[in-house]
């Protein structure tokens, strides 16, 4: 799967981006120089191409190629528009579920979200350009194949997909220990957005302050927390509980 979802070389991931290519993310050598090097640098600039800058031993670890001090890493799926998915669903007939994943970071959990997500209806995910989990193999077995079952957007910030959806009549609902109610006291049969955060840092300040409402797991252990993955999956099946009644 790595092989299928990798490319190195300057020149070929500068092809590779001018050909339309769906690049997650690319891996560029620190301190590198050259004029080549910095047409790289403009055009993943032009394309708004995530990427980062990380020692040569990283880049020696993803592959055993010529590299060049560049590594890209190719989205094994085509990533829906928002505005588009949104209006298909709304005017679909059917009453929307979304989800938003404020830079969930490990690709296990995504993979595990995702395959929840496709199981309970979810109408689409919506991620983060930078920060987050890529799509790369490990999310594809994780998730059981659902990527490819299911739209998924990238957006600049989350909270302009909270924006978005609150302008086109979705509620968006953040999981979050900071508040009150729980879970069960949202009306999930309303056309909705359920935001899930990080793992290590939850869902960001600011994009809390601009939700609809605040919900939290029930915990009655001594546990402070559950696995967002598993987070995930109790408030989307709550979102169904409800749907079904």
């Amino acid at each position: 799967m790595q092989e299928q979802t990798q490319i190195f070389g300057i020149r070929a991931i500068i092809e590779a981006i001018n050909a339309g290519e769906t690049i997650d993310k690319v891996f560029l050598q620190k301190g590198l120089k050259g004029d080549l090097f910095t047409e790289l640098e403009s055009v993943l600039r032009k394309n708004a191409v995530n990427s980062s800058y990380v020692p040569v031993e990283k880049l020696n670890r993803l592959t055993k190629g010529n590299h060049q001090g560049a590594v890209a890493q190719i989205s094994p799926i085509a990533f829906y528009d928002l505005e588009d998915l949104v209006l298909q669903v709304t005017e679909s007939g059917k009453t929307p579920l979304f989800l938003l994943l404020d830079q969930l970071s490990d690709v296990r959990n995504f993979g595990a979200i995702i395959r929840t997500a496709e199981c309970t209806g979810v109408n689409g995910i919506i991620i983060q350009k930078k920060g987050g989990a890529p799509v790369n193999g490990d999310t594809i077995k994780t998730s059981a194949g659902a990527v490819f079952k299911i739209p998924i957007c990238k957006v600049d910030h989350i909270k302009d997909a909270v924006f978005y959806m609150q302008a086109s009549g979705i509620k968006v609902v953040a999981a979050t220990e900071k508040t009150d109610a729980t879970l069960y006291d949202v009306d999930f049969t309303e056309p909705c957005a359920i935001i899930m955060g990080s793992e290590d840092r939850g869902i960001n300040p600011s994009t809390l302050k601009v939700v609809d409402a605040k919900a939290k797991l029930p915990l009655l252990g001594e546990i402070g927390s559950l696995n967002v993955s598993v987070a995930c999956g109790a408030f989307l099946y709550e979102a169904v509980r409800q749907r079904l009644k």
